[in-house]
């Protein structure tokens, strides 16, 4: 059977993470293991996580349920620890805050990429669906303004980072050839899944559309609280995968459709 890596990175998250492990306590799927890799908290996070743990190792739901926490050098360096320690054939990076729209995202995820009706050296590079837009509280905003679409390749991500970060189902083993560049400190996750869909087509791989909703992502992220300096490293990112003239030709169409909304 697959088996899903769930990644959870914590740092005084108290106030946003119940739903998180709530959501991922609520998955039907069995084959889940969750790694909640924290950043020395100094709050009640870790009572959380080891409260969630016991409940569901009393459930008996069959998820692996591991928690790490030590000092770190960022949200970045955290993932790549994850990236070390995962066990499944898939890792997904679902941080405090963020959680499955419904108990059966995992069962959708699997149905809808066809994954049990072939061979697993076949198996998708990339699963990725559908993102909506939540506030700190977990409530619906909308629908990500970026929509995924049906064929992706890394030559998308000219246009935006298409698919959200947490929205992209990496298949561990490529996953880990490729860690987290922890030199950017709020854009690796964008050069991350291009160099992920950069080794998909070395390999010769499928990236495949779920057309589901398949994360709440919470909008106050720090992504969002350092943003320009979030645009900075993205368009150092795309820079280096895309060239120069490419990417500021793109940032000028960004500009021009911005005008264009107002």
């Amino acid at each position: 059977m697959i088996k899903f890596t769930i990644v959870t990175i914590t740092f005084n998250a108290e106030g946003v993470l119940k739903r998180t492990l709530d959501s991922v306590l609520a998955q039907h799927f069995p084959h889940v293991e969750h790694l909640i890799i924290d950043g020395a908290s100094t709050d009640s996070t870790l009572q959380i996580a080891n409260d969630y743990k016991s409940l569901s190792d009393n459930a008996h739901l069959g998820h692996d349920i591991r928690i790490m926490s030590e000092p770190d050098k960022g949200i970045y360096d955290a993932m790549n620890k994850g990236l070390r320690m995962a066990t499944g054939d898939y890792i997904c990076f679902l941080n405090a805050g963020d959680f499955f729209p419904t108990p059966h995202t995992l069962d959708t995820i699997v149905e809808k990429s066809c994954l049990e009706s072939v061979a697993s050296t076949q198996w998708p590079a990339v699963i990725y669906g559908n993102t909506d837009i939540v506030d700190s509280h977990g409530h619906f905003l909308r629908h990500r303004r970026l929509t995924p679409p049906k064929k992706l390749s890394w030559r998308s991500f000219r246009k935006g980072m298409l698919v959200c970060h947490q929205a992209f189902y990496a298949r561990t083993d490529i996953a880990r050839h490729t860690p987290y560049d922890t030199r950017y400190r709020f854009s690796a996750d964008v050069d991350w899944c291009i160099r992920v869909m950069k080794e998909a087509k070395r390999r010769e791989l499928q990236l495949r559309y779920v057309e589901d909703v398949v994360a709440n992502y919470t909008m106050e992220g720090q992504t969002t609280l350092h943003h320009k300096e979030s645009l900075r490293e993205r368009f150092d990112v795309m820079r280096s995968h895309y060239g120069i003239v490419v990417t500021i030709v793109m940032h000028l169409w960004f500009v021009v459709r911005q005008i264009i909304k107002k």
